[in-house]
């Protein structure tokens, strides 16, 4: 599989990640764990050398999994996870706000080296900016962790460029790792040209939409209460909402016929599409089993042509569905 450099770092992993939002089992729709592990050495078999996960995914559930999936493997990948939430853990487990204090920040990275049952984290990311907080202040916990040795990059996760300038006048940014794809291209207005201009990796996640580019939805498609697309909004954006998602559906199924003309799948295109942009580092991709582990690792070797790019576009203009290029970053 190719591999990427992130920026102008000497951290590189495969193209494609793995993604483990899926593993926290309590926000992602149901989920097999077991078929869910093994997919998860099953991905390293095929070359798949990054796993991303984050200490709120459950809360704590993920990597704990991805720990124990990972065994004596662990050295053979690269690992990110992400802190920066106030967990609070009684009753039981649960997010309580941001915080990126620096005591915060030691603190928590020491759960998760103890979760993911490892010496160090390759990558850890403050998951989203706590506004309460200079934006450089957990980038110092971060400098003073690798220089302990506990990890070996740091970065970040929705932070918009200035917020990226704040974090960089203490230490320089692996990477920054924001949601991208056919529906939500906000990133292509101004953070992905500052990671590109400063020499910080790009990983986006939300590759598939959270489910609309899998092809597995329909109009009577309904989520789960606890799940977090019930809610309609998907990172500030309407993605969920009914006349939203009709139009969004409609895409999905001629995006499938131009698929289907390779003999490929409409998340396959959706994978290719993403790896195609200019800066794109890692595409991140929930696997929870065997079967879309396959079938991500294909699309990870498709390249995509001019006129594949052409026939996307129209798409997205003769159904009239937007991008939100220019509208605001969830931050």
């Amino acid at each position: 599989m190719e591999q990427r450099r992130f920026g102008n770092t000497d951290l590189t992993s495969s193209a494609l990640g793995f993604g483990t939002w899926e593993m926290s089992t309590t926000e992602y729709g149901e989920i097999d764990v077991d078929a869910a592990s093994r997919a998860v050495n099953e991905a390293i078999d095929a070359g798949i050398t990054l796993f991303d996960t984050a200490e709120c995914y459950g809360p704590y559930h993920s990597e704990i999994l991805l720990g124990k999936a990972l065994g004596t493997r662990r050295k053979k990948i690269v690992l990110v996870t992400k802190v920066g939430f106030r967990i609070e853990d009684e009753p039981k487990p649960h997010i309580a706000g941001r915080d990126s204090r620096y005591e915060y920040i030691i603190d928590r990275a020491e759960g998760c080296l103890r979760r993911l049952g490892t010496d160090w984290i390759d990558l850890p990311l403050i998951h989203w900016p706590d506004h309460k907080t200079p934006y450089d202040e957990p980038i110092r916990a971060m400098e003073d962790l690798k220089a302990a040795g506990k990890i070996r990059h740091y970065g970040v996760s929705n932070f918009s460029p200035a917020m990226m300038a704040a974090a960089e006048y203490v230490g320089h940014l692996a990477a920054n790792q924001v949601g991208y794809n056919l529906f939500d291209r906000r990133v292509e207005n101004a953070v992905l040209p500052f990671c590109r201009e400063r020499g910080i990796g790009f990983m986006g996640y939300g590759t598939l939409a959270y489910g609309l580019l899998t092809g597995a939805f329909t109009e009577e498609t309904q989520f789960l209460d606890w799940d977090w697309r019930s809610k309609g909004s998907a990172f500030g954006l309407p993605l969920f909402q009914p006349d939203a998602f009709a139009k969004e559906l409609r895409a999905v199924r001629r995006l499938q016929e131009l698929a289907s003309e390779y003999g490929r799948s409409v998340a396959q295109l959706a994978i290719a599409w993403n790896l195609a942009q200019e800066g794109v580092s890692v595409t991140l991709v929930g696997m929870r089993n065997s079967r879309e582990l396959q079938e991500n690792v294909v699309a990870a070797d498709w390249k995509l042509t001019d006129d594949d790019h052409d026939a996307i576009a129209r798409v997205f203009a003769e159904e009239d569905v937007p991008t939100y290029r220019d509208a605001r970053q969830a931050i």
